[in-house]
């Protein structure tokens, strides 16, 4: 008897601590169980963006949200209160700085990129080359007259930002200049195009929409003929005989 009380109450112990670590197990089983059910739930707080909207507006939405993985944004690397512009002669000290100033100058030079591409991306980092290699690739009047420009602006870039030599001031001139001159160039073959786009569309409108002449008038009066002129009615020669009869007894009186 001595002996078995010790191990019962070690049984006991053990169960107690199964039977807790099985509630234990069972809570958080069924706990999860609810939370899962809970956020399948329309109704719960985790409801979906547009629900119960019509299926325009839900639409819409969906097409907005996707919109924003496509969103791109690079900051300016070299603001212009920068202390290190300040110290003039000494900057040629600091040549990654001509290498922000280079990538910097792309954003200032004033080419309307996000109206030619229609993308909200930016276009100071890769797109920016991208749009280098589609323009020379092209057959547009750009590529055909200003090849060589287009190249030199490319080896500028790619010197500027990807290059291990050395980018100074020479170098960042020179890119400076040709990036000027490109951005002259698309201004002028852009307000070209839109302005031949606009006389295109006004003589569409003069030849699709003509002047409608109003009709003329043509009034027609029928006159009768010689047979129905003829045909009197018969109380009108009656009154014509005694007309004449009473003239010719007014002047025999």
């Amino acid at each position: 008897m001595a002996e078995s009380s010790p191990l019962s109450g070690v049984n006991v112990v053990l169960v107690m601590a199964y039977g807790s670590l099985v509630f234990v197990l069972l809570f958080i089983f069924v706990k999860r169980q609810i939370m899962r059910f809970a956020m399948r739930s329309r109704r719960g707080p985790h409801a979906p963006i547009g629900h119960n909207a019509p299926k325009g507006l839900r639409e819409e939405i969906d097409f907005r949200l996707s919109k924003v993985q496509e969103i791109r944004f690079e900051p300016r690397l070299l603001s212009e209160e920068d202390d290190r512009l300040k110290q003039g002669s000494q900057i040629s000290c600091y040549n990654y700085l001509y290498r922000m100033k280079a990538l910097d100058a792309i954003r200032d030079s004033g080419i309307p990129l996000l109206e030619i591409s229609r993308s909200p991306s930016a276009f100071t980092g890769r797109n920016f080359r991208n749009w280098l290699l589609e323009l020379r690739n092209s057959h547009s009047l750009i590529k055909s007259s200003r090849s060589a420009l287009i190249d030199r602006l490319l080896e500028g870039y790619d010197s500027a930002r990807h290059g291990t030599g050395v980018f100074g001031e020479a170098e960042f001139l020179e890119y400076q200049q040709a990036l000027d001159e490109l951005a002259d160039v698309v201004k002028a073959y852009s307000s070209t195009t839109s302005l031949d786009q606009h006389h295109q569309s006004a003589a569409k409108d003069l030849t699709g929409s003509p002047v409608r002449s109003t009709p003329s008038t043509i009034q027609v009066t029928y006159l009768p003929s010689t047979g129905q002129r003829s045909k009197r009615p018969k109380h009108f020669l009656e009154l014509k005989s005694f007309k004449d009869n009473y003239n010719t007894l007014e002047s025999t009186l």
